[in-house]
């Protein structure tokens, strides 16, 4: 639990020097836990299966966000319009997760370099579908969503009829009691909704497919004479791991109230990662917990760097290079000691007599 302990003590020693009351980081901490909760849980089974950290949750957000554009295209807003993007992402998730899936599987040894790169080249097809083909070959009906020249969806999309639409489907009157004098209203619902998902998570890692998972990401081999089918299982975890990144981003984008089109995405595999990581997980080793832990402490992080950075420093900025540093940095640090407790079995296992 180094690394989590170490991203506590800066974020308690950085949260002084903010100046922020108490009531307002635990208020953005609430906002911040329920919106990008499910991303970083979306890597759990990948790492449990042996894929390691899946940065083609990439694929997944694509997914979500194109069911969002659907229903704003048809302008179907309020709850009704976020169930119907959660239905809708789920055909485009699952099919990109099995895509993934059967790709991943055939560069094994290499899974998370290979995510990294279909996460690329999916956001190079999605640019090309919505930039060229909307208003083309793509009848848009809403023509708010196109630019000015009648072909591509804007930068910005506005979700003002989905916004809060699960997060206060159960209304939360304003706490005015000691130190949680400044808080806002909770989003009930959506942390009902993780909860559930924590339940679902942990019920199906006790299923026969919940064991498989955990044989193939302990040794592929072995596995496989045991008469599991490796291909198959691996490819399920990367199809519900997409699925999930899909609903993640739904939940966290009708929280935020606008979509970037061609950016709302694109960090989405770092940030879960980085996150994952911070709260403790591994390359071979994630559960719930360290999404929780590692989500809480790396966007706590995000909340009071700017303005400690301009307190201490005189500059917001160097705030912002600071967690882009750890986000890039926690990554890196993961990887070489990943590295490094792979060379010390393979020494060890040379070691030994025959």
């Amino acid at each position: 639990m180094i690394v989590p302990i170490i991203f506590l003590i800066i974020c308690i020693v950085g949260s002084f020097f903010t100046g922020l009351p108490f009531g307002f980081l635990l208020n953005e901490m609430v906002i911040r836990l329920s919106r990008n909760l499910l991303l970083v849980m979306s890597l759990i089974l990948p790492v449990i299966t042996g894929l390691g950290l899946n940065f083609a949750i990439t694929l997944g957000a694509i997914a979500g966000q194109i069911a969002l554009i659907i229903i704003t295209n048809y302008t179907i807003g309020g709850f009704k319009g976020f169930i119907l993007s959660i239905i809708l992402s789920t055909p485009f998730a699952i099919l990109f997760g099995y895509l993934v899936g059967r790709i991943l599987d055939k560069a094994r040894g290499k899974e998370m370099i290979t995510s990294m790169v279909l996460g690329f080249f999916a956001n190079g097809i999605y640019q090309l579908v919505f930039l060229l083909f909307a208003g083309t070959i793509i009848p848009i009906r809403n023509k708010e969503l196109l630019l000015a020249s009648g072909i591509g969806i804007k930068n910005t999309v506005d979700l003002a009829n989905i916004k809060y639409s699960l997060d206060y489907l159960i209304p939360f009157h304003k706490i005015d009691i000691g130190l949680f004098k400044s808080l806002g209203k909770y989003p009930i619902t959506t942390y009902l909704v993780l909860f559930l998902f924590f339940l679902l998570l942990n019920f199906l890692l006790k299923t026969k497919l919940g064991q498989d998972m955990r044989a193939v990401g302990q040794d592929l081999e072995i596995a496989r004479v045991s008469g599991i089918n490796v291909r198959r299982t691996r490819i399920i975890s990367v199809i519900i791991s997409t699925v999930l990144a899909a609903w993640g981003q739904i939940i966290f984008l009708q929280n935020i109230g606008t979509m970037q089109t061609y950016a709302s995405h694109e960090q989405v595999g770092l940030f879960a990662v980085a996150s994952l990581l911070v709260g403790g997980a591994t390359i071979d080793r994630a559960s719930w917990k360290e999404a929780l832990i590692g989500t809480f402490l790396f966007h706590f992080l995000f909340v009071i760097s700017p303005l400690a950075g301009q307190n201490l420093l005189g500059n917001a900025q160097i705030g912002e290079y600071f967690r882009a540093f750890v986000a890039y940095g926690v990554i890196g640090l993961a990887l070489v000691l990943h590295a490094w407790e792979k060379d010390k079995v393979k020494t060890r296992l040379k070691d030994l007599p025959n």
